[in-house]
């Protein structure tokens, strides 16, 4: 859930502005991503250094490691505006995603530049080296790209043994995870907040959606939460909210040697406090969207009964019709860009996270109740 993403347009047009005003007097973000793009950068000179760019990172896959170098940008739901704000934000992000990929995560480390000497990785963490700190990464260890759910999606070399393990792994994760403190109708409320903003992004006319489809799907949606406001409501009560991943999408599962559940979200603990059910209505969305549209019904069915509990069979529908919705209005939103990666890949895939909104929605809500 993304909660506050009001104005999400004008925040994301200015990013690269912000980036340029904050820590002024430092190197440029370009500098550092140049110096991070360059073998020499690393203490094994890999060749070459693939870089992969979103709105709030910049990762480097530099031989067998990755490093994570977080954008100086302020959203409404974060804030890597200042070194400080990111070294803390790095050093949390190794902290949580331990939970779920230990080995992964090997630590945060320091970049320092020197007038004469340049950039450098101060590979002991202190920040001790030569030269000031002028950022911070997260170093990680490498994952293979073959044992990567979604690639095991696309190729259908998904096995049942694998999916077996995947259950264990999520449901022994949501049985230890802390229990979150949120108050139940904050809980409910927040679907309703989000839902408002869907509907603020997703009819603007510039899109190019189903715009006589979209009001129906929106209202159905808005009927749906409110029938189920109270199931939202007695999930808080039943002690079922956790402090979780909070990101479970097919590209963060690597169904390797232990099981590794990588890239949770860090920067904001409000948005973490999910039901594990409504997490794995969302990774059985990503999953439907690859073309396993059985797979979600089924990760929902096997990890209830590792917990011995499910919840009612119309709240699971609901999540994955709000998750569905929710990654269509995030596709579209990323058009607001000023100059947007990829600008033809946004509205067809919003549109196809719809159609399975839609679906969910139909979906019969008889079956399991909770137990």
């Amino acid at each position: 859930m993304r909660q506050g993403l009001k104005g999400l347009g004008a925040v994301i047009d200015s990013t690269h502005q912000m980036a340029a005003a904050f820590d002024e007097g430092s190197p440029s973000l370009a500098d550092k991503a140049r110096f991070l793009s360059e073998a020499r950068a690393y203490p094994d000179a890999p060749t070459p250094v693939s870089v992969v760019e979103t709105h709030m990172s910049y990762v480097f896959l530099a031989g067998d490691r990755v490093y994570k170098l977080k954008k100086p940008v302020r959203f409404p739901f974060l804030d890597f505006s200042t070194i400080a704000a990111r070294e803390r934000n790095c050093r949390e992000e190794a902290r949580l995603n331990r939970r779920l990929a230990a080995d992964v995560y090997l630590g945060v480390v320091p970049l320092t530049f020197d007038a004469t000497r340049g950039f450098a990785l101060d590979g002991d963490g202190d920040g001790d080296g030569d030269g000031a700190v002028v950022d911070w990464l997260v170093e990680m260890r490498r994952l293979p790209q073959e044992a990567m759910l979604d690639r095991l999606i696309r190729d259908d070399r998904l096995t049942q043994t694998a999916i077996e393990a995947l259950c264990d792994t999520l449901a022994d994760f949501y049985r230890r995870a802390e229990r979150s403190s949120i108050a139940p109708k904050d809980y409910a409320r927040r679907f309703f907040r989000e839902q408002e903003e869907n509907r603020d992004i997703l009819t603007r006319r510039e899109f190019a959606l189903d715009h006589g489809r979209l009001p129906i799907l929106l209202d159905a949606l808005d009927a749906r939460l409110t029938a189920c406001r109270s199931l939202l409501e007695e999930r808080v009560v039943a002690g079922a909210i956790i402090d979780g991943h909070g990101d479970l999408r097919p590209e963060h599962i690597c169904l390797c040697e232990p099981i590794v559940i990588f890239d949770c979200l860090e920067f904001n603990a409000e948005l973490r406090q999910v039901d594990p059910f409504d997490e794995l209505a969302f990774l059985g969305v990503e999953c439907a969207q690859l073309g396993a549209e059985g797979l979600g019904p089924q990760l929902v069915d096997k990890v209830a009964e590792r917990l011995s509990c499910a919840p009612p069979r119309q709240l699971v529908s609901l999540y994955a019709a709000w998750r569905a919705v929710l990654r269509a209005r995030l596709c579209v939103a990323h058009l607001l860009d000023a100059t947007p990666r990829e600008p033809k890949k946004w509205e067809p895939l919003a549109a196809r996270y719809l159609d399975l909104a839609q679906r969910a929605l139909a979906f019969d809500t008889g079956g399991k109740t909770e137990g």
